[in-house]
């Protein structure tokens, strides 16, 4: 005997082997990866932008800090500026500036250390370290 139309199957056996309803959970959980993922993207690029700024500021202080007439308040002044306008006062909170000889040179040495952006702009206060040097002018 062959097998029994669909139509004569008992309902309930019917909707319990369907699939119907199946690609709305799918697309859920999809979803939700998609958009994690995305914003994780996002957040790498924002701390990476923010390591960037920090660099480019502490750099920024040590040439100005260098040059013929300047000061390391000066340096270290210049690198809170940039940081308190690109970033937030709270990048500018840490910043040092000091002389260093390297192999017979003298150099200034500006050191921001800012927080490390780990939700949104949020994160450690001392996660990230970095340092700019140029070479002293003579006088």
């Amino acid at each position: 005997m062959s097998a029994a139309p669909d139509r004569m199957r008992p309902r309930l056996v019917r909707e319990a082997s369907s699939d119907e309803g199946s690609a709305v959970a799918e697309f859920v959980i999809a979803g939700a990866f998609v958009v994690l993922l995305l914003l994780s993207v996002v957040q790498l690029a924002l701390a990476l932008h923010v390591r960037t700024v920090a660099i480019d500021a502490a750099s920024e202080g040590a040439r100005l800090g260098a040059r013929s007439g300047m000061t390391l308040d000066d340096a270290r002044e210049r690198a809170r500026n940039l940081l308190a306008e690109s970033l937030s006062t709270a990048y500018a909170q840490d910043v040092a500036a000091r002389t260093v000889v390297r192999d017979g040179a003298t150099l200034v040495e500006v050191r921001v250390d800012a927080p490390l952006p780990v939700i949104a702009l949020l994160g450690p206060s001392s996660g990230l370290s970095v340092t700019g040097h140029a070479l002293v002018e003579p006088s």
